[in-house]
């Protein structure tokens, strides 16, 4: 008998994981070829993860850089684990660096321009749950207004009253009153230090409240022309280096 000419049936697990591979494959190409047009290669760590801000990060270093954020097990590998398998001499030792939350820049711009410019970059944003509260904050009593007391009254507008249903499945103990929402007792939201769950940040967003900062630090570095490894420590809020 011929054979069928039906299609076989693919699952889709295995177009994910060949899909996987070549991602993984592109990274690694992307990464090795990237080594060879720039001087320098930077270890960063990100803090309260945005994908916004962190294309941000990748346009201001459009002209003269490549930004890259991948699986970390990739990462080292293009670069090289060891001396035996490194990319370029002294490369391998960087390799270490790529654990956790973690990219890699690679850039003609000098290490002290690249610290300079991380160390000055922050961005507010609002808090995801799981994250722990910068400050404590707390909305007066009476009218419950937008900004929940950051601005002056006068400066403020009330919180529209369809948002009292909203607020109060949050758990804020409020009520309606000839169409304002009010609050008989003051109502802390979060205390600072104490980790936010998602009803916790949903109220904070409703009141502009940014309690998240996202800031990209600089950990190690490796330079093409003395094929070493510096480490950058932080001390007092300051970045200091350390060549190893």
């Amino acid at each position: 008998m011929p054979k069928s000419k039906r299609q076989k049936i693919v699952h889709t697990s295995v177009v994910q994981k060949k899909a996987s591979k070549e991602k993984s494959a592109s990274l690694f190409a992307a990464i090795q070829a990237a080594i060879d047009s720039y001087q320098h290669v930077f270890v960063f760590s990100v803090e309260n993860m945005r994908n916004t801000y962190l294309k941000d990060v990748r346009q201001q270093f459009a002209e003269d850089g490549r930004l890259f954020y991948g699986k970390t097990k990739v990462m080292a590998k293009a670069l090289g684990t060891c001396a035996e398998d490194e990319y370029a001499a002294g490369l391998g030792r960087l390799s270490r660096y790529l654990k956790g939350n973690v990219g890699l820049l690679l850039t003609n711009r000098e290490p002290e321009a690249v610290l300079e410019f991380f160390g000055g970059y922050v961005e507010l944003d609002f808090a995801r749950a799981g994250t722990k509260a910068t400050r404590t904050f707390t909305v007066p009593a009476g009218v419950v207004y937008q900004r929940a007391g950051e601005l002056a009254v006068e400066d403020d507008a009330p919180l529209p009253h369809p948002m009292e249903v909203t607020v109060r499945k949050w758990g804020m103990p409020t009520r309606l009153d000839k169409g304002k929402v009010m609050l008989d007792q003051e109502y802390t939201i979060v205390e600072e230090g104490r980790e936010m769950n998602s009803s916790q940040t949903s109220l904070l967003k409703v009141f502009g409240v940014a309690m998240a900062e996202f800031k990209v630090q600089i950990v190690a570095y490796w330079s093409a022309a003395g094929q070493e490894v510096t480490e950058v420590a932080v001390e007092g809020g300051a970045e200091t280096m350390e060549e190893g």
